[in-house]
């Protein structure tokens, strides 16, 4: 690989097997660019560029662990999530452009921005510092069971520099949490990923992806669902929302869930795949 075409030829051809032509030239981009300092216009502009021996040399390395299914955002150790940067590893789940939907839809709603959020499950923090990027006179804390996710959550908000309270607990005992005082927003994005949809998923996600923070028991699939919205029930304020990620093949159980539990003002949206993604709602009969 002496020229930044030559690496191109040479990712798109090795990861052939794992991802299509497109995945494949947006992750060499993504490399090189990182490697070389170029923007990716001005690689796809000069793609004759000459590569140093050093960088020929961490490209082979790179395409070696990509070869072995190691996402890049994992290789490289940051992210970017809403214009900002997070470093991420095998401690949390990397933020998918779902996500950022749901943080979007979260803003919107928004009326009076000096407000208290919960993010339950925040593994790189995500959620959380973004929130408090975006609406600066909230009070934003979030909670993980996973002291490694909250060690890299803590990092992020240092690094895109806001304030948010971290607590290490464990959503499924929520009968221990205790909130100082009740919410306005309650958010998660929690683990949904069942059995059957694994076999489905890339290697890069199963494989190196932390599994607590993504699977469930194919025989509840509601699990952590049902756990938050119990929780949402005793904390949020009477007009407080909850929001949830979810998975797409449950969108209507989740919908009868909170009815169930009476929510009201529910809310499904899908993502920009066209998928059932994202759930809000209100409290309603309490």
């Amino acid at each position: 690989m002496k020229t930044v075409q030559d690496a191109f030829n040479t990712f798109k051809q090795t990861l052939a097997p794992i991802y299509d032509a497109h995945e494949a030239e947006a992750i060499t981009a993504l490399v090189l660019s990182e490697l070389t300092g170029y923007s990716k216009a001005k690689l796809k502009a000069f793609p004759e560029t000459m590569l140093t021996d050093e960088q020929a040399d961490k490209l082979t390395l790179i395409l070696d662990q990509l070869k072995a299914g190691q996402p890049v955002q994992y290789i490289l150790g940051h992210t970017e999530f809403y214009g900002l940067t997070f470093e991420v590893n095998p401690d949390v789940l990397i933020p998918r452009p779902e996500t950022e939907e749901l943080v979007s839809w979260i803003i919107e709603s928004v009326e009076n921005p000096a407000i208290n959020i919960l993010d339950i499950g925040t593994g790189s923090g995500c959620i959380a510092i973004t929130l408090k990027h975006e609406l600066k006179t909230a009070t934003v804390s979030a909670i993980d069971i996973s002291t490694g996710a909250l060690e890299t959550a803590k990092k992020n908000a240092a690094n895109n520099q806001v304030d948010i309270q971290f607590i290490q607990a464990d959503i499924l005992a929520h009968a221990n949490i205790r909130v100082d005082e009740k919410l306005d927003i309650i958010v998660s994005n929690p683990p949904y990923v069942t059995e059957t949809d694994k076999l489905q998923m890339h290697i890069n996600v199963t494989n190196f992806e932390p599994h607590t923070a993504l699977f469930v028991p194919e025989k509840d699939p509601l699990l952590f669902y049902n756990a938050i919205a119990d929780f949402a029930i005793k904390s949020l304020k009477s007009n407080g929302l909850l929001f949830f990620e979810i998975n797409e093949s449950y969108g209507k159980q989740t919908i009868n869930m909170l009815k169930d539990k009476l929510f009201i003002n529910i809310e499904l949206k899908k993502d920009m795949s066209d998928r059932d993604r994202m759930i809000k709602c209100g409290l309603g009969g309490y």
